[in-house]
């Protein structure tokens, strides 16, 4: 049983003293793909670098909503040079974030088309981060459609989001928060079709229950998955196979 972890961040600091050892480890414990995500434009030069060390890594770079106030307009440019790297397999994590940050919607709105375009021109999906944004973020889907759809990351347990997502042909990632004691979340994940699943870790951040409150990293997803098992009634085999199956689409590995 083979696990794709859809969306991780070895990049991070978090792994300085120990990253190769954990990728290696995470690989030795059928974590056999993951998608290293890049957030600004150094971390999505980072993220391109692990991928090419490591087989069973793939990579994405963007520009998160988070981290607007380091972007400059040819930090654009360099995005879009980097994204047609073989190893890139989507642009991302770009989106919209209402919690962190609710001075600069406008510019954060459009970061957010700029960088669907560049994946319109090249032709990759994207990895989307939406926060306290729901309404925005597909209003801006709607009005600027991507041709190779993409992926609600750490998707917000709100159901018509989800709904909204799924008909727009975007795949639903789950992670970690699904697991914690207060998240109800067997609706939300009751609403996505089997063919739209997709597994994550978000790493090194929001891991499971029981770790909760520690570093994450790939091997939870496991966790992520029992999870998806339990809740829509069936073995933790097929999860695996059908999100495994579903990462290989959705980036076209």
């Amino acid at each position: 049983m083979e696990f794709f972890d859809s969306h991780a961040h070895y990049n991070d600091e978090k792994y300085d003293l120990d990253r190769e050892s954990i990728i290696n480890e995470i690989y030795n414990e059928k974590i056999t793909r993951t998608v290293c995500v890049g957030y600004n434009l150094e971390q999505s030069k980072k993220a391109l670098q692990l991928a090419k060390e490591f087989h069973f890594m793939y990579a994405t770079c963007g520009i998160s909503p988070n981290d607007i106030d380091d972007y400059v307009d040819n930090n654009i440019e360099i995005i879009e040079k980097l994204a047609k790297e073989k190893k890139i397999v989507a642009i991302g994590e770009i989106g919209l974030d209402y919690y962190w940050n609710k001075e600069n919607k406008e510019k954060q709105k459009e970061l957010f088309i700029k960088q669907i375009e560049i994946a319109n021109k090249i032709g990759k999906p994207i990895v989307i981060h939406t926060r306290d944004a729901a309404v925005d973020t597909i209003e801006i889907l709607k009005k600027y459609p991507v041709i190779k759809k993409g992926i609600f990351h750490c998707c917000p347990l709100n159901q018509e989001l989800i709904k909204e997502g799924i008909k727009l042909g975007f795949y639903i990632s789950f992670s970690g928060n699904i697991t914690f004691k207060n998240a109800k979340s067997e609706p939300c994940i009751s609403l996505v079709p089997l063919n739209r699943l997709l597994i994550e870790t978000d790493c090194p951040y929001l891991s499971p229950e029981p770790y909760r409150g520690k570093r994450n990293d790939s091997r939870n997803v496991k966790l992520v998955a029992q999870k998806l098992a339990e809740t829509k009634g069936i073995e933790l085999k097929e999860i695996a196979k059908i999100t495994y199956e579903n990462a290989n689409r959705i980036f076209e590995i």
